[in-house]
């Protein structure tokens, strides 16, 4: 049975050499996934629960390049999750106070 072709780490399909904007695509996607879960809660405060989630289970690099993508005015990020960011942004400025 032939192997899968590898990609070596300096090829251009290597993840190490994607454009940024294809990582910041995905994390678009995926909180935008995690706010429509969150946003028909009425309940509870969805912003909240999308804020709890990204903090609970993304990694801090994953929150610091999505908090970073909002300052730069979020483009693709539904409003609920665009809000939620923000509190995670002030979250961390008054962790550090």
């Amino acid at each position: 049975m032939p192997s899968k072709p590898s990609i070596a780490a300096g090829s251009p399909r290597s993840p190490r050499n994607r454009p940024v904007s294809d990582s910041t695509d995905k994390l678009v996607m995926m909180a935008n996934q995690i706010g429509r879960f969150f946003t028909p809660q009425r309940d509870g405060e969805p912003i909240a629960a999308i804020a709890d989630h990204l903090e609970k289970f993304w990694d801090p690099r994953m929150r610091a390049a999505i908090i970073a993508h909002a300052a730069k005015g979020g483009a693709g990020l539904d409003a609920p999750v665009r809000d939620a960011v923000k509190r995670l942004k002030d979250v961390k400025v008054r962790a550090t106070l």
